[in-house]
């Protein structure tokens, strides 16, 4: 995306005969998917850019070959003449870019709508799903790679995206047998988005994907806003939360196949005792380990700051534990 508010153009200028007549069509083909837009008759403008002066150059070059004419030139707009200005051509992208998105949202929407329940789905409604998520997800990041400015129709398909993305994710999961572990592949690059002001729970959660399921997960605390890439946890309708008597950091344990690892199972009743029962502790650690993750807690509000402090100190317990509690445990076994 393209950001600031004095941006270098390039502009293409061409002239081209009747025949060929795919010369002409080819042209047309070729700027669409640059994401050029028209200031005048037969010249096209785009913002500077590496890929776009790249394309604009190879596209002279075939009009060139195909007996036309035509020139790709840097040009500035700081300057209004002619009703043209660098606002009046940033709009003319925006306006481009929300059509598009919101031409891909209406062909799609019918299909999201009908969506219903996760958990009661027809076996055969999934590949189906699967099938037109992928078509609408490929789809928008072409739009996506030549919206220069950040037109705002995109929030549309990028709800629909989320939307349908964890409605496929909990029919996975809704269909597992209970001793099915969910595979860690599935979660690679992922943003998880939880709820803000962290602690014990959604801390110790964080750090279990990072260390166990994607070492370069990235997180959001902010559940209002919303991206395809999302998985939600420790929040109403997450895919991972809270599930009977078991805070999230349990069910993720258990749901990745990591229950019957002793070291994770000790640190699971002292985040458990914390969470749900700091008043009746299975644990003799645990409140102490509650009190370290309350003093980083009243150290700071930042949720980053929050969770990689954390995180530091649950490696080191994970540590204590692996060679008190976890390793008799696993020589037993």
């Amino acid at each position: 995306m393209v950001s600031g508010n004095d941006v270098n153009w390039l502009l293409c200028i061409h002239n081209i005969p009747p025949k060929p007549a795919y010369l002409r069509a080819k042209s047309a083909r070729r700027l669409a998917a640059l994401g050029a837009v028209a200031l005048k008759n037969a010249v096209y403008v785009l913002p500077e850019g590496e890929r776009q002066r790249d394309g604009l150059t190879w596209l002279a070059r075939e009009i060139e070959d195909g007996g036309g004419r035509a020139y790709v030139c840097g040009a500035r707009f700081d300057v209004a003449g002619g009703g043209i200005d660098d606002g009046n051509i940033r709009k003319l992208f925006v306006e481009a870019r929300e059509g598009d998105y919101r031409g891909l949202g209406a062909e799609f929407m019918p299909l999201f709508e009908v969506l219903g329940d996760p958990h009661a789905a027809d076996a055969s409604q999934v590949p189906d799903v699967q099938a037109w998520v992928n078509q609408l997800r490929a789809r928008y990041d072409a739009i996506r790679g030549i919206d220069y400015f950040g037109a705002p129709a995109r929030e549309v398909v990028e709800g629909m995206l989320a939307g349908a993305g964890r409605w496929l994710r909990m029919n996975a999961l809704a269909a597992k047998p209970d001793d099915a572990a969910i595979d860690p592949g599935l979660y690679q690059g992922r943003a998880w988005v939880t709820r803000p002001s962290v602690h014990v729970d959604r801390i110790a959660s964080a750090w279990f994907v990072r260390r166990f399921i994607d070492s370069e997960a990235t997180f959001r605390f902010d559940a209002k806003v919303q991206s395809p890439n999302d998985v939600r946890f420790d929040m109403t309708e997450a895919e991972f939360t809270h599930e009977g008597s078991l805070c999230t950091f349990e069910v993720m344990v258990r749901r990745f196949g990591f229950e019957s690892d002793p070291t994770l199972s000790v640190l699971s009743q002292v985040i458990h005792d914390i969470d749900l029962d700091e008043s009746a502790p299975a644990r003799a650690e645990s409140a102490g380990v509650a009190a370290l993750l309350n003093g980083i807690c009243l150290c700071t509000d930042n949720d980053y700051e929050r969770v990689e402090q954390g995180s530091r100190l649950l490696d080191r317990l994970f540590e204590h534990f692996d060679r008190t509690c976890g390793r008799v445990g696993k020589e037993k076994s």
